[in-house]
């Protein structure tokens, strides 16, 4: 027959039996959610590095596109100044050959279209022309009487031009005035000429 004794140690260890158990099954518990939180971190770590290095390719490639962009704008810009500088010194030279189209033997009929295109402008039936010296010799002699017949009007001539090569009409109120010389046409049809004229330097088809 069992002593109480033994009894009283036999309940000792079933508690102290039970006891272990339960540790075991608390820290089998604390492992396993210390398992899941360090999972969780790590998938959270991976996800917030995957999206920093995403942010970073992504800001990588758009500050390439950008110094791309920037480069393309800076050789298009350089491109355009070169071409307006290009065409600027073609119209320069010539502007500067203008004047040796008073050499021409069909001057005066450059002449009398000039002055033609003058007064159909102004529509006007006094006026007075001022000319080059070249174009003065042709309007005298034959220009300026059949200017005055087809217009029906009183035109004379005023000093010599100074500066330009055809002829300068301005009514006799002084209330308008045309400026027709060669070195004003090309100025009026210089920007609608520059792209034709680039074509030409090129090579190209105008």
């Amino acid at each position: 027959m069992k002593t109480e004794v033994e009894d009283i140690d036999m309940l000792a260890q079933a508690i102290l039996t039970e006891a272990r158990d339960e540790a075991d099954q608390i820290k089998a518990e604390a492992k396993e959610r210390a398992d899941a939180i360090r999972r969780h971190a790590e998938e959270q770590a991976e996800s917030e590095r995957k999206s920093i290095l995403d942010r970073a390719h992504q800001d990588a490639d758009r500050l390439h596109s950008q110094v791309i962009a920037t480069a393309q704008l800076k050789a298009r810009s350089v491109q355009l100044a070169f071409r307006e500088k290009m065409l600027d010194s073609v119209f320069e030279e010539a502007r500067q050959k203008l004047e040796t189209v008073k050499q021409r033997a069909d001057y005066d009929k450059i002449t009398a279209s000039l002055l033609r295109e003058a007064l159909l402008q102004l529509q006007a039936n006094k006026a007075q022309i001022t000319a080059d010296d070249s174009a003065q010799l042709f309007l005298k002699n034959r220009a300026l009487a059949d200017a005055s017949k087809e217009f029906n009007g009183e035109f004379s001539l005023g000093p010599v031009l100074e500066e330009g090569t055809g002829v300068v009409v301005d009514t006799a109120d002084g209330r308008l005035h045309y400026d027709n010389t060669l070195e004003n046409r090309l100025s009026r049809l210089q920007n609608t000429l520059r792209s034709s004229v680039y074509k030409v330097i090129m090579g190209e088809k105008a």
